[in-house]
């Protein structure tokens, strides 16, 4: 008897314990932004000022037209193509009078190797609705705290490139008044954005 007694408060002990540790990874665990953010109700997002191949943009010239931000670098090798394509084939399934009040806005947060003529010339690639931009690290810093999203740098020991850099990645929606109303997941289908940009230009309208 004292020797199942025994096995059962063991058995007690180490389930608590569980119970604690998971309770603990629970209250730790990384916050994902919220992509159900409502309209207007958000304290993400903001107006920030960076530098495009023909010099400062501000989110704020694009009031009265949807902007769709993504945060990346032109070197990623998969999710940044990814995002930009679904971005791309979105803005041509709007009809012309539609795409011209959509802007895209590429934010590269590697200014090292990013200078604005490449992000030209990246942008291009995908689309002319598409504007890259990028600025100090300060500047960059600011404005993905102000999206909620993160990046840093990773060390590439056998590779040319040197380094990569691991980032977050959702496409950013903003509305004519210039406020975040919508994230999307980079691998979100075309038709996805499409139907959500459709829904702030015609609200708007």
């Amino acid at each position: 008897m004292n020797t199942q007694l025994k096995t059962l408060k063991i058995l007690l002990l180490l389930t608590a314990f569980l119970l604690a540790g998971l309770a603990l990874a629970f209250m730790l665990r990384p916050q994902p932004i919220d992509t159900r953010i409502a309209m207007g109700d958000t304290q993400l997002g903001g107006d920030f000022t960076l530098t495009s191949l023909h010099g400062p943009v501000s989110l704020s010239d694009f009031r009265g037209q949807v902007s769709v931000i993504y945060i990346g670098y032109a070197s990623c090798p998969d999710v940044c193509p990814t995002a930009l394509a679904v971005l791309t084939q979105s803005l041509k399934q709007l009809p012309a009078e539609q795409r011209e009040q959509v802007q895209g806005i590429f934010i590269s947060v590697d200014p090292d190797r990013d200078t604005p003529q490449k992000l030209a010339d990246y942008t291009a690639f995908f689309s002319p609705r598409i504007l890259g931009v990028t600025g100090s690290r300060q500047q960059i810093d600011q404005v993905v705290r102000q999206y909620g999203a993160f990046y840093r740098k990773v060390t590439l020991e056998d590779s040319a490139m040197g380094y990569a850099v691991d980032h977050s990645s959702r496409l950013y929606l903003v509305n004519q008044e210039g406020q975040l109303v919508k994230t999307l997941l980079h691998n979100s289908s075309p038709q996805e954005l499409t139907d959500s940009l459709q829904a702030l230009l015609i609200n708007h309208g």
